[in-house]
């Protein structure tokens, strides 16, 4: 059940100024680090592309049922039968399964703050926040520190994880007649859940067996669970069982390593089921190419919030009559975006025109027009801001 508590905080127009001030400094900091992160983003796109296009020319097929010594320190791509040759096992529970790796999860109940503000100007060019503090009982992955609530009392959170999260690879695995490092058995397949027994309890250490039980296929520990207490822990299991898979990695003897390419990345994928290895190296370039666009957008955010932190205290100062400083804030808004859309461009024009030119270019004349964009959008709000 969740309550709440309220709390109602004012600021006069001469504090903000001097907090949009500081915010300049902000602003002045994240610029530069948003052009690093997108010229860094270009450069590690096309180490990538490249490694990637190398490695697809490496490439050798081989068969599972045999290690041939010619395709040694060789970029090999490898289908097969993986098999455990004992139960991967979880000492800290007790727990012993027929996988190739387990994977644990441990949840706590906990008491979890949220928090909504709603915030008003006023005329004069104060401003008014009301805050609502939410609580709320809830299973997270890691204690939470109720010490740093706003509202601590009567939301105290005890009790810690156990064991915590982990992801176990079996010992001696194969792959026909490779043997599978642990490194590369850890990202084997996705888990299925694995339903406990009233049987696990038996193998559980002997400090955890008096207050354990099963609850809907796992560990609970805890007085009841139908009623939750802040501090119950709660431990699923999943596993990855024994089946074909498709290895693309540098054969080193019977078994493999990442392949190190000239181009710059260390190459090693591992997928379920029998996956061509072109179809391999397709879907790293769609994660690369999805990655990369990811990374672009953060450094534009970046950016773009850079210059609204830099444009604030403008405003600020109109916010004296809110609805002048309201239109002032859209127009300086508008322009941050378009200011950081046409930097980011510039930025990734730049980068590629070393490596691809006739796309550099492409994206360079784009570039010029945001900024002329930007331009016109600044003279635009002349008026507004007279």
């Amino acid at each position: 059940m969740a309550d709440s508590y309220t709390e109602v905080t004012s600021q006069n127009w001469f504090s903000r100024i001097g907090e949009s001030i500081k915010g300049i400094l902000f602003g002045i900091i994240v610029i530069p680090l948003a052009i690093i992160l997108l010229w860094w983003n270009e450069g590690r796109a096309v180490t990538t592309a490249n490694s990637l296009k190398e490695g697809a020319a490496d490439m050798v097929h081989v068969a599972a049922d045999k290690v041939d010594p010619a395709n040694d320190k060789k970029l090999v791509h490898v289908t097969g039968d993986a098999k455990a040759a004992e139960p991967v096992v979880d000492s800290d529970y007790g727990v012993s399964l027929p996988a190739l790796r387990l994977v644990r999860s441990e949840e706590i109940y906990q008491w979890v703050e949220s928090q909504k503000s709603e915030t008003k100007q006023k005329v004069g060019g104060s401003e008014e926040t009301t805050t609502s503090y939410t609580y709320d009982k809830k299973w997270v992955d890691e204690p939470v520190k109720s010490s740093e609530f706003k509202h601590a009392e009567g939301h105290t959170n005890e009790g810690d994880l156990i064991a915590g999260d982990a992801n176990i690879g079996a010992k001696d695995v194969t792959l026909g007649a490779f043997d599978v490092p642990e490194n590369f058995v850890r990202q084997m397949g996705s888990p299925i859940k694995q339903v406990l027994t009233e049987e696990a309890l038996a193998t559980l250490p002997a400090d955890l067996k008096q207050s354990a039980k099963i609850q809907n296929g796992a560990f609970y520990f805890g007085a009841n669970p139908k009623e939750p207490k802040i501090g119950d822990v709660r431990v699923s299991f999943e596993i990855v069982k024994p089946g074909t898979f498709s290895i693309l990695a540098a054969q080193i003897g019977k078994t493999f390593e990442p392949y190190q390419t000239k181009a710059g990345d260390a190459l090693s994928f591992i997928e379920e089921g029998t996956v061509s290895g072109e179809t391999m190296f397709k879907h790293a370039a769609t994660a690369n190419s999805m990655i990369t666009w990811l990374v672009r957008f953060l450094g534009f955010l970046v950016m773009a919030f850079g210059f609204m932190a830099i444009m604030k205290p403008l405003s600020v100062l109109g916010s004296v009559i809110p609805f002048i400083g309201n239109i002032i804030g859209m127009g300086t808004g508008l322009i941050s975006f378009a200011l950081a859309g046409a930097i980011s461009f510039l930025v990734i024009a730049i980068a590629w025109i070393f490596v691809r030119p006739l796309l550099g270019i492409a994206m360079l004349a784009l570039a010029i027009g945001a900024f002329i964009y930007t331009r016109k959008l600044a003279a635009a709000s002349k008026p507004a801001t007279a």
